[in-house]
């Protein structure tokens, strides 16, 4: 039994392999374009990987990497007990998860309301408008965010003006306001984009079952919940799952263009903490074991995502 077992597996490994060859025979050219993402990747991903060890040792640029002393856990004990932790975890996680409650419902409803629009001509200039702000860059997009509120000349604050909440000071001096400017610019600048990939899902739904459905006597909500979600949920899926593992990377440019020593409090997240003490303060080992926290957390969180996914719809990334 053991030797037919070990015979049938040789012969299955065997096949496999002359079907691989043959197909890189076949397809060569295509493996060949392979060749630049993989270098890609490995230089500029896998080679950096190296440098970790800096958070496991007090490394100085006067010394080399590998000459600096270990310390172990020591920078990761000083992150979870200093003064800041408590403040950047719970900045992270508020402006992230409402980033999250928006930015995963919000580009799904878009991609519907396009598809309902008949005129071509109309539903191309649509679609154009809300993607042209992903192109906006961050710096300028934080400049205009910085304008549309400066007092006096903002538009946005001439409009609170009317509305009667004349302030003498920028909103972006209010630390409870910086979520929902940080988050509404982001959703103004990525709903579009982030619909693309909706409306092609959208577009490769079978027309037989809108057919069906309106035979049925379904209106256009109900083809919608019945029809249309259902088929493209694998896809919002796999996109909530990707976003979710992301959940504590809250990017430190727009982050560290808007802030100020007035809402320093709220806007203060991991990314622009990591940046200040790695790069302002030179703390290049503590700044590195911080990062590592981010994005183990963000593995662990990614994987849980994954799993509890798959057993409850059967779709996942893996």
């Amino acid at each position: 039994m053991f030797r037919w077992a070990s015979g049938h597996a040789g012969g299955y490994l065997s096949r496999q392999r002359r079907e691989w060859n043959q197909a890189l025979k076949r397809d060569y050219e295509l493996y060949l374009l392979l060749i630049p993402v993989i270098a890609f990747f490995v230089v500029f991903s896998y080679m950096p990987m190296y440098g970790l060890q800096i958070a496991f040792k007090d490394y100085t640029p006067a010394i080399s990497m590998e000459a600096a002393p270990w310390v172990g856990l020591k920078h990761l004990e000083r992150f979870l007990h200093s003064f800041y932790f408590d403040r950047v975890i719970r900045n992270t996680l508020v402006m992230s998860l409402y980033n999250l409650a928006i930015m995963i419902p919000a580009p799904i409803l878009l991609a519907l309301l396009f598809n309902e629009v008949r005129r071509k001509q109309a539903r191309v200039t649509l679609q154009v408008v809300s993607y042209a702000p992903y192109f906006v860059s961050t710096v300028v997009l934080a400049s205009m965010v910085v304008m549309f509120l400066t007092p006096g000349t903002g538009f946005i604050n001439t409009i609170l003006q009317w509305l009667g909440y004349a302030r003498d000071t920028s909103i972006l001096s209010v630390p409870s306001a910086f979520k929902h400017i940080y988050v509404w610019s982001e959703a103004w600048k990525n709903i579009g984009w982030d619909s693309i990939i909706y409306t092609a899902a959208i577009a490769g739904v079978p027309q037989e079952l809108y057919e069906v459905a309106r035979l049925d006597g379904a209106s256009k909500l109900k083809q919608i919940r019945y029809v249309t979600l259902p088929c493209i949920a694998p896809t919002i899926t796999i996109l909530a799952i990707m976003a979710i593992g992301g959940v504590l990377n809250v990017g430190y440019e727009k982050v560290f263009l808007l802030q100020n020593t007035s809402n320093l409090e709220a806007s203060e997240v991991i990314s622009t903490y990591v940046y200040k003490s790695g790069l302002e303060q030179a703390q290049y080992s503590f700044a590195s074991m911080v990062g590592l926290f981010n994005n183990v957390i963000n593995f662990a969180i990614l994987v849980l995502a994954n799993q509890l996914s798959h057993r409850i719809g059967e779709t996942s990334l893996w």
